[in-house]
């Protein structure tokens, strides 16, 4: 079970955009991010989760979607998201939340594949005006943004080239294509 979800949880960036996911998903959701592990066991992240047209575009506006995909500015309207979860750190807890958003972000995720829904991990954030954008506190560091909808795109992972080239493509038919190390090449031996 859990590997099917690792497989169907790909880096989604197109959605259909009028397949609407609710407020009560979104907060399983990140329920399901605030049950898993924390560094010391202190839990800094606090969670901003959006489904509105409003508050979607203030956060769409301000994240960059694929840096490998040169000629793609992002999803075009229809094609948006339909969530999103905004994960912060809260500062007056914790200056560096270690690997907790990895996890948080990942566990979300994973969670929205086994809802039917698929997502994105975007780190590449103007912070400072979706900071502003959402009034939040100055406690409050913007770390990543998970974008959360029905899949538009189907995504398959393929082994990657004798190149070591990581950077995914698209086809011609809009196929997202992944490369992937193989797992000889990643377990060393000692």
């Amino acid at each position: 079970m859990i590997k099917e979800l690792v497989l169907k949880n790909r880096s989604c960036r197109r959605f259909y955009q009028n397949e609407k996911i609710t407020v009560e998903t979104l907060k399983y959701l990140v329920n399901l991010a605030r049950l898993s592990a924390s560094g010391s066991n202190l839990q800094p992240l606090k969670y901003v989760i959006s489904n509105t047209e409003d508050n979607n575009e203030k956060i769409f506006k301000t994240l960059g979607w694929a840096g490998y995909l040169k000629d793609w500015d992002g999803p075009e309207e229809g094609e948006k998201p339909s969530g999103y979860v905004v994960i912060l750190n809260d500062t007056s807890i914790s200056k560096s939340p270690s690997f907790d958003p990895g996890i948080a972000a990942q566990t979300i995720l994973l969670g929205a594949v086994e809802k039917g829904f698929g997502g994105c991990m975007l780190g590449n954030v103007n912070k400072k005006e979706l900071k502003s954008n959402l009034n939040l506190d100055e406690k409050y560091e913007i770390i990543l943004v998970v974008a959360l909808g029905k899949p538009k795109e189907q995504v398959v992972i393929e082994a990657m080239d004798s190149n070591n080239d990581v950077k995914y493509w698209r086809d011609e038919n809009k196929v997202h294509h992944v490369p992937k190390r193989s797992l000889e090449d990643i377990i060393l031996d000692i």
